[in-house]
């Protein structure tokens, strides 16, 4: 199951305050890399859910109109 587009287009990271990106089946922060699951359709927005980012994970460069 997917989110929903107007959601996605609201939903930010709750540690760094920029957009996430759905990215297979996680939400995923181009900021610092937290990987938010997704339950029937529900992000799961909580920091201590997230799973880190991967080892070789790089820091995507954030646009000011992102945050």
């Amino acid at each position: 199951m997917s989110v929903d587009p107007a959601l996605l287009e609201i939903l930010a990271c709750p540690e760094c305050k920029v957009r996430v990106e759905l990215e297979d089946d996680r939400l995923v922060c181009g900021q610092c890399g937290r990987r938010y699951r997704i339950d029937d359709g529900i992000p799961i927005m909580l920091i201590d859910e997230a799973e880190p980012p991967p080892k070789n994970w790089q820091l995507i460069e954030v646009e000011e109109g992102q945050r």
